[in-house]
């Protein structure tokens, strides 16, 4: 399962500047916050969503994506920046449905390692899913792109946020997964044809979860509003074992053993008394799967111990009646 975001916020595709980072080791993500201190704040990204406790506001308006069908250009590229695959995006894509309009920049990915199924930064009632695509975009109001904005998350079928890997593949996704071959190394990039947008996110985007948080890699800046589809995208193992193992962390020829690309998201950061919203009411609590369990049990040991009760029961009447009707028929002989 892949889970979809848009970012308002901005990532450059190209490598990154400032301090050196990687997401394990000695510039592991344990120590962003000396090279860039933000990534030490309270409001940092991502976080695990308790749903239980997210707060319906019913005034949050559906997300409303223009131009993603149909983008303007005909080509977009796609870039391996050492840290993740970064899609282009044309600045023609606006996203309504927030506090302002913001123009797309670009989008990633976030993904684990081959043979394990947690790849996402973002976390739903503890669950991680395989993988994660946030969007970027930026306040469309500004000469040139702000770092204020906010972030969609969808999960390709990760089933509210928790991913479902399945046997058909997403031909979205397609559009873009064909193409990472081009892009193995650190700082390659490709042009690849243009396709809808739209066809990456869920078809539910009036049900989302909204938190505000930051940008969750160096420099961690604090000032995205995220928003996190529940409604999954279902995409193939194959495409999820295609993105796990095809992208190195290294450039070509940098190292004479390439450094495979995985493991590329961040860890759950405290919500530090931030509100997390949601656009929908809050669902009817259930019962975990432990708890059935334990009513069907309890139900079933009831029966059986009513059964057993009334057996026994009726057994010791019938044997006191026997014993009444001896009784009668001795006396009854004595006379």
């Amino acid at each position: 399962m892949l889970s979809v975001l848009l970012l308002l916020g901005g990532l450059a595709p190209a490598l990154p500047a400032g301090p050196h980072w990687t997401y394990e080791g000695p510039h592991g993500q344990q120590h962003w916050h000396e090279g860039h201190p933000e990534c030490g704040g309270r409001a940092q990204s991502p976080i695990d969503i308790a749903t239980a406790r997210a707060q319906p506001d019913p005034s949050l308006p559906p997300l409303r994506p223009e131009g993603y069908e149909h983008p303007e250009s005909p080509e977009l590229t796609l870039a391996n920046n050492g840290h993740t695959a970064v899609l282009a995006l044309p600045p023609s894509l606006r996203l309504r449905g927030l506090p302002r309009a913001f123009a797309a920049v670009q989008l990633h990915f976030h993904w684990g390692r081959p043979g394990h199924a947690a790849g996402a930064e973002h976390l739903l009632d503890g669950h991680r899913a395989p993988a994660e695509v946030p969007g970027a975009a930026g306040d469309s109001s500004k000469n040139g792109l702000g770092w204020q904005g906010g972030g969609l998350r969808a999960s390709p079928s990760l089933t509210p946020l928790t991913p479902q890997v399945g046997d058909e593949p997403h031909p979205a996704y397609d559009n873009i997964l064909r193409h990472l071959g081009n892009i193995r190394y650190a700082g390659q990039t490709v042009a690849i044809p243009s396709f809808s947008i739209r066809d990456l996110l869920p078809a539910q985007l009036e049900r989302y979860y909204r938190y505000n948080g930051s940008l969750t890699t160096p420099p961690c800046f604090q000032s995205v509003l995220w928003t996190l589809f529940p409604q999954p995208v279902r995409i193939s193992r194959a495409q999820l074992e295609q993105l796990q193992g095809s992208l190195y962390s290294t450039e070509e020829g940098e190292q004479e053993q390439p450094q495979l690309l995985v493991d590329n998201f961040r860890a759950p950061q405290e919500l530090n008394q931030r509100p997390v919203l949601s656009s929908f009411p809050r669902e009817p609590e259930g019962y975990s799967t432990g708890e059935v369990i334990a009513i069907v049990f309890g139900a079933v040991a009831g029966c059986l111990g009513l059964f057993l009760a009334v057996h026994f029961g009726a057994k010791r009447m019938r044997a006191r009646r026997a014993q009444a009707q001896d009784v009668v028929f001795k006396a009854s002989s004595r006379r």
